[in-house]
């Protein structure tokens, strides 16, 4: 297999953004997560602040989105779609590692891509949260779930799948098994794959 995507869905505080990091430095591959919102934003047009703050948004104020831009398809449908655009652009010219955006769904038919699903127990996301992410609010377990249930519903929303569901995915991994034990883990699963 020439060129493979690994895409990376994760729970808010997992260590997925970490972990897709060092895999794709450690793979010698390209690696996308928010850089996409640069891109999307150069595809859609729109400013990339305002992307920033879209793109996990589903269409929930339709009105609100038809008036910001006419009678066109909503400013969120737009940010989504760019984004979509880019996630396959960039698949297309190399080997990379795609944190979030749903990736997986996007890049659905590929059938050179690998769909890996991070979560952890909800003491460990706290933990790495506050030490890792510097977060500092009152309850970083209602803030992580707040953030977990906006993912959710932003990929539930553009994909009609169900967000962290096994099915959807080649790997599942609990990444309380540490970062580079979670790094080869993937790195193994990508060398079976890529055998095929």
């Amino acid at each position: 297999m020439d060129k493979y995507t690994i895409t990376i869905g994760r729970e808010y505080g997992s260590g997925g953004r970490l972990i897709g990091r060092q895999l794709a430095q450690e793979l010698g591959i390209a690696f996308y997560d928010r850089e996409l919102i640069v891109l999307a934003a150069q595809e859609s047009g729109f400013d990339e602040e305002f992307v920033r703050q879209m793109e996990q948004k589903r269409t929930i104020n339709f009105i609100g989105n038809l008036y910001l831009i006419g009678y066109e398809l909503p400013v969120s449908e737009q940010i989504f779609l760019a984004q979509s655009k880019v996630i396959q652009k960039v698949a297309e010219e190399g080997s990379c590692v795609i944190v979030g955006r749903c990736a997986d769904y996007v890049l659905r038919d590929k059938p050179n891509c690998i769909r890996v699903f991070i979560h952890a127990p909800i003491e460990e996301r706290i933990k790495r949260v506050r030490e890792v992410y510097g977060e500092d609010h009152p309850n970083l377990e209602d803030f992580i779930r707040k953030q977990d249930k906006n993912r959710a519903a932003y990929y539930n929303y553009y994909t009609h799948n169900k967000w962290g569901r096994a099915q959807n995915y080649h790997l599942c991994l609990d990444s309380s098994i540490g970062i580079d034990a979670s790094v080869r883990m993937i790195k193994e699963l990508v060398t079976e794959y890529t055998k095929r």
